[in-house]
């Protein structure tokens, strides 16, 4: 974890940037060379991370189960790295049988000085990791597979990118990330100003589902699916443990809606473990919460149909 000189938490950037494409030519950043072929590429993801997350929803809606292969890191991080299995739903590292995440990446840059992140799209063909920027590797998912997924699914479409890419930029800066500017601020200055810009994307979101029932469009985009890991986790980690407690999700009837409904969704809640996410953030943050003791809260109904009429 990095802060400035006022405290601020700085994410840092991403070090592995290349695309897989049909053809194999180079994507927008990074080298070309990785086609996309089935049973080429591994996963590698931690159910608790709102990051990795999204790359198991795009898993998911794409029909990539049996394309793209998975292995899922234990919830508890210690400071070195993410590691395998030794936990209900954490899996072994299914190609090297390493222990710890940060085996692999230093298995493909010796140097790799940077922190050690997923999700991790691995190329098993050129021993590579291609990616570990979550916003590109569901790009990746939407297009580059549909030979072998489900083409009539497409999450970013071509009219609509403007108006996803421009709410992206403003849910990124105040939420998805906001929530870890203000969880992990070093000066009260610094939290209040996240907070406060938290909450005021919160109302204007609110305000936004009052007259459509998705963010962007008549039907779930990525705009929805960049939002929802999230929003999903809030009121059960970030509502407490990184004060961000002015209001809880439950407490704005649209967003409340449109989180069951896009929950509902098939095959997403088998995406949600709380267990993995609580116990993460709970027990790994202990700068945070010291004693490492998990909350048995809240309980959250994304089951209940109540106030979902336009979702019917």
């Amino acid at each position: 974890m990095r802060n400035n000189q006022a405290g601020e938490f700085v994410r840092w950037e991403s070090q592995f940037r290349s695309w897989v494409t049909p053809t194999g030519a180079a994507g927008p950043s990074g080298e070309g060379g990785f086609k996309a072929e089935p049973g080429r590429y591994h996963l590698y993801v931690s159910l608790a991370c709102p990051w990795a997350h999204r790359t198991l929803i795009y898993r998911k809606l794409k029909g990539l189960e049996k394309v793209i292969s998975v292995s899922v890191v234990n919830p508890i991080m210690p400071e070195e790295s993410w590691l395998f299995g030794n936990y209900p739903g954490a899996t072994a590292d299914h190609v090297h049988g390493y222990h710890q995440l940060a085996q692999l990446y230093r298995r493909v840059k010796p140097d790799y000085d940077g922190v050690v992140t997923v999700p991790v799209l691995y190329d098993k063909q050129r021993d590579l990791i291609v990616n570990n920027e979550s916003s590109e590797i569901i790009r990746m998912f939407n297009e580059a597979f549909d030979e072998w997924g489900e083409p009539t699914v497409d999450l970013y479409p071509t009219p609509l990118r403007g108006q996803i890419d421009e709410i992206n930029a403003y849910i990124y800066e105040r939420i998805n990330n906001g929530v870890y500017k203000a969880g992990f601020a070093r000066t009260q200055h610094a939290y209040e100003t996240a907070f406060d810009q938290l909450f005021e994307a919160l109302e204007q979101l609110e305000q936004r589902l009052e007259t459509t029932p998705w963010l962007v469009g008549d039907r779930p985009t990525e705009a929805d699916w960049r939002l929802f890991p999230t929003l999903v986790r809030f009121d059960a980690v970030y509502y407490g443990h990184f004060k961000c407690n002015q209001k809880r999700i439950v407490d704005y009837p649209n967003l409340w809606a449109w989180l069951r409904a896009l929950y509902r969704q098939p095959g997403i809640a088998e995406t949600v473990n709380m267990d993995h996410i609580k116990t993460h953030y709970y027990a790994s943050h202990l700068f945070l919460n010291p004693t490492g003791i998990i909350p048995k809260g809240p309980a959250i109904d994304f089951l209940s149909t109540k106030g979902m009429q336009r979702y019917a």
